[in-house]
């Protein structure tokens, strides 16, 4: 059964009321009101589900004049049609009922099948304006649909061929963690918010589209030196109001070139020069070159064949041997992956690495090389080769999307190891996020005998005091804080201090990056107990540390 469209009807007189009401129930479900007060009150409890307004001018409490005046001030409502009803049939009468705001007039009294024809003809109108602004707009921010901004941008670009032109792309910088954290409506709330201050800061005269999600694009006439305009953004960012200060907006920049580009194109390419920064809070605009194209292509390249790789064992380990400088032997290893394609050939961790652990796909590759270094300590000790410990990297990501225990207290009954002969290190970046979370980990890890270090300590995010809060084994310092360390005179180089303070904590020390001489004399003068880096060995393949092995101590 098909539901009829609700129509309210505003008379005060009760004879009226039912004249019109009888003309109208059978093809509509009608509501009535004896005056303008109780008809906003009806309007509020079913707001836009009312499809017309029939309204009498000369009523107590709330006149029709007054309810038309307070009706343009109800946002969405003031959409509703209006057909204005007096007894008077004046051109003044009609033209005071228009400039309220009515957009009809019937005089009385009522002649029916006008009423209806009326009703329907602006029903439909409504009903087709409202298709009509529900593709041309975002109903959410009120710029343009995506489409629609395809559209404008075709026709500004047609009509002044003349002038320069770029594409701006912009998004809210970890919006979806923004939308888990404090709910959709507060989401909405910030992208409402966004759309204002995009207009604001390109200007009324730009073309604005909301793109999807958080993301929106402009149209903006290019007058300005791109060093102009990253100042431009970046005052702009520090003279909002104070609700949208923490909240970033990544601005991308495509200076449109070549017209012949198809406008999606345009964007996308926008929308590339805009991620290339996320994540880098001390830059807000990129702008779009065949530079960037080539890398996000590069990118895509990889990701595209990461799963492949990984199925087909082209991510295999590579070794670095650690050296107990007290006792002047071999004391370990660290298990590093290394990427070698059928085609590309070898491949920097530098480019994977990082990409992999924005995509998500780090945890995957993780657990593949704790995998192949579990099977090759099981290896060993069949062998009768000495039972040295590997250190197997452990990312933030390992940490917050697996059950972390689970996985590797696993592994290693499956491959008969003691938990003792897998080091794990865990970027010191990995604390800084979320203390509570990985000092519980670790805790539990620990317990089941794993031995835990803390890599890349001095690299910038740590707190000395997480040392005392957190139960660790061993402390990794970063390779640059060696070398900037050893550009200091012995007297005020804090390594010492590092060192002691380690020690009084009970965790032992490694020194990764060692590459001189000098260095390993004053790592040795300070107490360091291991050192890791290419005065001793570079990383190698497993075959050849294993030559290492059958001669060490």
């Amino acid at each position: 059964m098909k539901l009829k469209k609700h129509i309210l009807i505003v008379e005060d007189n009760e004879l009226n009321r039912a004249i019109l009401h009888d003309i109208l129930e059978d093809e509509y479900d009608v509501l009535e009101a004896e005056n303008g007060q109780v008809a906003l009150d009806i309007l509020k409890e079913y707001k836009e589900n009312i499809s017309l307004i029939l309204l009498d001018v000369m009523m107590p409490v709330m006149d029709g004049y007054t309810f038309l005046d307070r009706l343009k001030e109800e946002g969405e409502l003031s959409l509703i049609p209006v057909i204005v009803m007096t007894q008077g049939d004046s051109e003044e009468d009609e033209i005071s009922a228009l400039s309220h705001g009515a957009t009809d007039f019937v005089p009385k009294p009522y002649r029916p099948r006008v009423i209806l024809h009326r009703a329907a003809s602006l029903i439909k109108f409504r009903e087709t304006a409202a298709l009509i602004n529900q593709f041309q707009y975002d109903q959410l921010t009120g710029l343009y649909s995506k489409e629609f901004f395809y559209r404008k941008v075709r026709e500004k670009l047609e009509e002044n061929p003349e002038k320069e032109y770029c594409i701006i792309s912009t998004n809210v910088e970890n919006f979806k963690l923004y939308n888990d954290a404090f709910g959709r409506r507060a989401g909405d709330l910030l992208l409402q918010e966004g759309a204002r201050d995009i207009i604001k800061t390109v200007g009324n005269d730009s073309i604005s589209g909301r793109y999807g999600a958080d993301r929106f694009m402009v149209l903006a006439e290019k007058n300005w030196e791109e060093k102009e305009l990253e100042f431009y953004f970046t005052d702009a960012v520090e003279n909002r109001p104070e609700k949208l200060k923490n909240v970033i907006l990544k601005w991308g920049v495509y200076e449109i070139t070549d017209r012949t580009v198809p406008v999606d194109q345009m964007c996308d390419r926008a929308l590339l020069a805009a991620d290339s920064i996320k994540g880098k809070y001390n830059q807000h605009v990129a702008f779009y070159d065949d530079t960037l194209r080539e890398k996000l292509l590069r990118e895509k390249a990889i990701t595209d064949i990461m799963d492949t790789a990984l199925v087909e064992g082209q991510f295999i380990v590579y070794l670095q041997p650690k050296y107990d400088l007290k006792k002047d032997c071999m004391a370990g290893a660290e298990a590093l992956v290394r990427w070698i394609h059928p085609e590309w050939g070898f491949m920097s961790p530098g480019e994977f690495i990082p990409l992999f652990e924005k995509n998500g796909f780090i945890p995957n590759l993780d657990q593949n090389i704790w995998r192949q270094v579990c099977a090759k300590i099981r290896e060993w000790k069949k062998k009768g080769y000495p039972s040295l410990p590997v250190s197997v990297n452990v990312s933030r990501a390992d940490v917050y999307q697996l059950d972390l225990e689970k996985v590797l207290v696993e592994l290693t009954k499956e491959y008969g190891i003691h938990p003792s002969e897998l080091h794990l290190e865990i970027t010191e970046s990995a604390y800084a996020e979320d203390p509570s979370r990985i000092i519980h980990t670790v805790n539990r890890l620990r317990d089941q005998g794993f031995i835990i270090e803390m890599d890349d300590f001095g690299s910038g995010y740590s707190s000395l005091n997480m040392l005392n809060q957190m139960r660790m084994d061993i402390l990794k310092l970063d390779m640059m804080f060696i070398r900037n360390e050893m550009k200091k005179p012995m007297e005020q180089s804090i390594l010492r201090y590092i060192i002691d303070m380690s020690h009084g904590l009970g965790l032992r020390v490694v020194a990764e990056g060692v590459e001189t001489l000098e260095q390993l004399e004053r790592l040795r003068a300070f107490g360091c107990d291991y050192i890791q880096g290419y005065y001793y060995a570079k990383p190698m393949p497993i075959a050849e540390y294993e030559e290492l092995l059958k001669v060490a101590k």
